[in-house]
């Protein structure tokens, strides 16, 4: 349970995190989503508001806040339908810093962390290849010893904050006399590194306003310094901290479905059809009960999840349940909710257009479902 003192430290904050998306985001991001990417600017201005790498500890530059904190920020923006730049803030604080906190060295620590806080440095992860997604072992990038350096060669794809980055994880092959999960290591590249070089902004069918671009390595020359974590225990790392990033993503599913269904509810009780209110209609009103009643039974999920996150307690096959879970009922709701708005639904100009597409991805990246019930299934058949 969380105690009212906390509770209510993470209700002033939501407020603050609502006013700045009120403020900076919502009269903008129409426009950022045609453009398929928000400024860089924008970063520095979540960081000046405090809203980046919020639990990044004192030391480096953060506030030292729980876990929490940062997923109140993920699930206002991911209510506010502004997915797009959720993800991006997401990856930002919830993967590429947590990894450099739990596995960098104390020099990579103090000179990443702090300019993430603020915003100066933007954080991306490069782990997907053209030919190797949900199977990491797969991974084709080579990272080659060469006296006191290693020289990287390879390719990525579909990598969030593509084109904004500042610094990338890279994930790459350092032992090739090895299976993947003994051979890979992580390295930490800055984008004005000879040699790295960005493809193109990627065309999605939704999160535009979210970069996704395709990243090359040519020659690429790091110092072993470089490396996150020891050598070849790139995939253990992976491992550790995929929990919470399926945490994140399930704890933004829930808040989307929230969000879209609170903008439906609005809708129904004003459209009307056949003379009168649409939400007066059995129909409308069966279905938004059972939606109602989808997300509330997740919502309990997640909350006993980051619980359990808190306390160091969430496994592998919880948060697994937790991303499938989540994510499908995101789905279901977000087409159950643009049924409702009729042929309207299907236009842009109403949000849950946007939604729709959206949620699509959540579904397939951080493990994709059947990935999921594959690692259910090992333990329930254990």
């Amino acid at each position: 349970m969380i105690d009212e003192d906390l509770k209510g430290e993470l209700e002033l904050f939501r407020d603050n995190v609502k006013r700045f998306i009120e403020a900076e985001i919502l009269p903008h991001y129409d426009e950022w989503e045609k453009a398929d990417i928000f400024p860089r600017d924008i970063w520095n201005k979540m960081g000046e508001q405090g809203l980046l790498s919020v639990d990044t500890p004192e030391e480096y530059g953060g506030f030292g806040t729980n876990f929490l904190f940062s997923m109140v920020i993920i699930e206002e923006f991911t209510r506010a339908n502004c997915s797009g730049l959720g993800v991006s803030l997401s990856v930002h604080s919830d993967i590429v810093a947590p990894y450099i906190l739990n596995h960098g060295s104390e020099e990579q620590k103090k000179k990443y962390l702090p300019k993430m806080v603020s915003g100066e440095c933007v954080g991306a992860i490069a782990m997907t290849e053209p030919a190797a997604g949900s199977d990491l072992q797969g991974i084709r990038t080579i990272a080659r010893k060469d006296g006191d350096d290693y020289i990287i060669n390879g390719s990525k794809i579909f990598i969030t904050n593509g084109q904004h980055a500042d610094v990338v994880i890279v994930v790459a092959r350092t032992n090739l006399d090895v299976s993947g999960s003994k051979g890979t290591s992580l390295f930490l590249v800055d984008a004005d590194n000879p040699g790295f070089k960005r493809g193109q902004n990627l065309d999605k069918i939704g999160l535009h306003s979210s970069d996704t671009s395709e990243l090359f390595f040519e020659d690429l020359r790091v110092p072993a310094s470089a490396c996150l974590g020891k050598l070849d225990t790139g995939f253990h790392i992976m491992m550790n901290e995929l929990p919470r990033e399926r945490l994140t993503l399930a704890v933004g599913a829930v808040a989307g479905a929230e969000g879209v269904l609170a903008m439906t509810a609005d809708y129904v009780k004003e459209r009307q059809a056949f003379g009168r209110p649409v939400a007066t209609l059995q129909n409308t009103r069966f279905k938004m009960a059972e939606m109602a009643t989808d997300v509330r039974v997740h919502r309990a999920f997640v909350d006993e999840c980051c619980r359990l996150f808190l306390e160091g307690k969430l496994d592998n096959t919880t948060v697994s349940m937790a991303k499938l879970g989540t994510t499908e009922m995101q789905g279901r709701v977000v087409d159950g909710c643009l049924q409702l708005h009729g042929g309207y639904g299907y236009m842009r100009e109403y949000g849950v257009s946007r939604a729709f597409v959206d949620a699509r991805v959540q579904r397939i990246y951080g493990g994709t479902s059947e990935i999921m019930k594959e690692l259910i299934s090992r333990k329930v058949l254990a």
